[in-house]
């Protein structure tokens, strides 16, 4: 599926301009005031924002505050595109959260390049915390309001991790969140589902057990949750192309080097 934009102007000319320079690569959604599009990411996956300015009922500047400041929309990139070439109003806009900052007018191609780059480095990001042991989730992202949601979340995981059967509606629960806000939120943050997400979180969980080399690997299994060491094991070789004891085995060896 294409990544998903949510381009935002009043101009209706513009926004017929960006969705016919964008939709080759992207699917668009438009909307003609920050209110408006705050409405649909209540119902859409959107995975990027592209904002003017200054529009009526909410400006720009609003729409990213609020994005930045919402912890279940606060991983989304916002790029703000404006006529005010000042420094105060490219402070003000950085300041709030926005992730680039261009000036109109714009060439295509400029657009274009920040979208690639800013969806790129996200993916970037997922995939190392996804294949890294050691990654923790509450180091995915850098907006506060998504740091503190991935902090609750990991600690929520962790204090349930022996709970072979911790599933999306018991995680549900223990964040207060409905199953599908908690779903929407992980698999934005973490490019995971849920169910996918805790089970890295019980294998990172073992990866530190290993390393530490206190515990053996059947115990380890039963304490992230496995019911058995067989399919902790088969898990954790296919998440980390290590068997458990060749991963202990080289965190021992580099302690000894140490």
């Amino acid at each position: 599926m294409l990544p998903s934009i949510l381009i935002v102007d009043d101009n209706e000319e513009i926004l017929s301009l960006l969705e016919r320079s964008l939709n080759s690569k992207y699917t668009i959604f438009k909307a003609e005031d920050g209110q408006q599009a705050l409405n649909l990411l209540k119902t859409e996956a959107i995975q990027l924002v592209v904002s003017d300015v200054m529009m009526p009922v909410m400006d720009g500047f609003e729409l990213c505050r609020k994005i930045k400041s919402n912890f279940e929309y606060s991983h989304i990139p916002v790029i703000l595109l404006t006529a005010k070439n000042t420094i105060q109003s490219k402070v003000e806009g950085l300041e709030l959260g926005a992730d680039a900052y261009i000036e109109k007018p714009f060439s295509k191609e400029h657009l274009h390049a920040q979208i690639a780059s800013l969806i790129a480095n996200r993916n970037m990001i997922r995939d190392f915390f996804a294949s890294s042991p050691l990654v923790h989730i509450k180091n995915n992202d850098h907006s506060k309001a998504d740091e503190k949601f991935l902090e609750l979340l990991n600690d929520a995981i962790l204090a349930n991790i022996d709970d072979a059967d911790l599933d999306v509606n018991k995680l549900a629960k223990i964040m207060n969140m409905s199953r599908i806000t908690l779903y929407r939120k992980i698999k934005a943050a973490s490019v995971l589902t849920p169910i996918e997400l805790i089970n890295i979180t019980r294998l990172k969980k073992a990866a530190e057990l290993l390393a530490e080399g206190q515990y053996k690997i059947y115990e380890i299994s039963y304490m992230v949750g496995f019911s058995s060491q067989s399919n902790f094991s088969r898990n954790f070789q296919k998440h980390f192309n290590l068997t458990p004891r060749d991963y202990a085995t080289s965190k021992i060896s580099e302690k000894n080097k140490e």
